[in-house]
């Protein structure tokens, strides 16, 4: 596209870390052979099956749903984005999504921590002893919210948890007990969740109403990416916040706008790079659009100059650089991964899945403080992987769902093709955290790591 009128490749760039091994990846230098090969590894809580994991590898399964959460409360499922947001000594805290649609029942947390009673979203705050390798404990923090997919860890110790999907108040909607409820609030927001304690259940308007993905801060300025999974069309944004670290406030939302580049879901090559400016949204409550659709944001971004991808969801920033996913981007339609470069103001694509036999639908990303990188897989596949990108761009297969239930906890069925999300590693490194969509459970795994790989 526009890099020879640039003259910018991956070397001018200067890539950090992370984007020098997306850059091999994209580049086509490789597989890894990683931990090795895969097997069927007992999980220490069950004693079942339920991954495969390399040599050496252990993992414990937690957070279930239909665990007690609260006195006659029980843990709700769908299990999706999560992060970690503080340790105290040995004990992590980790705020997890639950990607709830039409599910019955209402919220499942205190009044207090309720957006809208009628729906049951929201977010389970858990804890776990890194120390001895166990679950403590798991409460509720935030319900009454709809669609929580994804989200993002703030360098202030919160979780901001999104959600996907625009609904406004008013509106009809048949819930899966049949009963039409009438929505009492709006939807298509972002929720900031403490790392101790409950949500407000405020959402934080300024930062619009869409179908909301996740979001990345960028510590040395405030600044929130956000990206929406929404198609045919999608916008990836920032949120300019009026104070730092203090989102309530308000701020300023704005979309990606990459110069002679109005369409980058296809006909890219890895490597191409190109300016960036930023167009503003000048109604970031307005998430419908004039057909009733969820699409009134990037509709107002495309018409004042915006960039259109396509399906964007994992969001990290590493090394001062903002990497992001396009789940069906590419001329594939597998996936892609793009860098900006905020000091610079440019944007590359780093990485694009040319079949599915190398990668399909990428979704949340995570950096290993080894050096490489977790990509969690939400494919047509008939199983779903945990994957490894190390850090000379070699791509492996850490993990792969092989969850085959018959009647534990009240489940049964074959769950190997439910999606794996939410992955983040405790503050020293030691333990990766993911969750299982579906039948809903959080796992720790831990093992022999090595440099170079995650």
């Amino acid at each position: 596209m526009l890099q020879s009128s640039l003259g910018l490749g991956v070397a001018a760039l200067g890539l950090g870390p992370v984007g020098k091994l997306l850059a091999k990846a994209g580049s086509g230098l490789g597989v890894s052979p990683g931990y090795g090969p895969l097997a069927p590894v007992r999980d220490r809580a069950t004693g079942l099956p339920l991954l495969r994991l390399p040599a050496g590898f252990e993992y414990t399964s937690f957070g279930w749903a239909g665990e007690e959460i609260a006195p006659g409360q029980a843990c709700p499922g769908k299990h999706d984005g999560m992060g970690v947001v503080g340790a105290e000594g040995d004990i992590v805290t980790l705020v997890r999504n639950h990607e709830l649609t039409k599910e019955p029942g209402g919220s499942f947390a205190p009044a207090s921590a309720t957006y809208n009673p009628d729906v049951r979203g929201g977010t389970v705050t858990l804890r776990f002893d890194t120390a001895r390798g166990e679950f403590v404990d798991a409460l509720p923090s935030l319900s009454g919210t709809q669609v929580n997919c994804a989200g993002g860890v703030t360098p202030w110790g919160s979780w901001l948890s999104c959600e996907e999907v625009v609904v406004q108040a008013g509106q009809k909607v048949r819930m899966g007990d049949g009963a039409v409820h009438e929505m009492k609030r709006s939807h298509g927001f972002i929720f900031e969740v403490p790392g101790k304690g409950l949500s407000n259940a405020e959402p934080l308007l300024a930062m619009g109403q869409m179908k909301h993905e996740a979001a990345a801060v960028d510590p040395r300025d405030g600044i929130v990416y956000l990206t929406e999974d929404h198609k045919p069309h999608a916008g990836f944004y920032r949120f300019i916040p009026r104070t730092p670290g203090e989102l309530h406030r308000g701020g300023r939302l704005q979309m990606l706008r990459a110069e002679g580049a109005p369409d980058l879901r296809t006909g890219c090559r890895v490597g191409d790079v190109m300016k960036v400016r930023w167009v503003d949204i000048d109604e970031p409550t307005r998430g419908t659009d004039s057909d009733g659709g969820p699409g009134g944001l990037v509709r107002q971004g495309l018409a004042n100059g915006g960039t259109a991808f396509i399906r964007l969801e994992g969001v990290i920033v590493e090394q001062g650089r903002v990497f992001f996913i396009s789940t069906s981007g590419g001329d594939a339609g597998c996936g892609q991964m793009w860098a900006y470069r905020p000091a610079e103001g440019l944007l590359e694509l780093v990485f694009e899945s040319p079949s599915r036999e190398v990668l399909d639908y990428p979704d949340n990303i995570v950096a290993s403080p080894r050096g490489g990188l977790v990509i969690c897989e939400d494919s047509v596949q008939p199983v779903q992987r945990l994957y490894g990108l190390d850090r000379a761009g070699g791509l492996f297969e850490f993990c792969r769902n092989n969850v085959v239930l018959d009647g534990h906890r009240g489940f049964s069925g074959d769950f190997r093709e439910e999606e794996w999300a939410g992955a983040c590693f405790s503050p020293d490194g030691r333990w990766l955290f993911a969750n299982v969509y579906e039948p809903g459970f959080t796992v720790a795994i831990t093992g022999p790591w090595r440099p170079g790989l995650i």
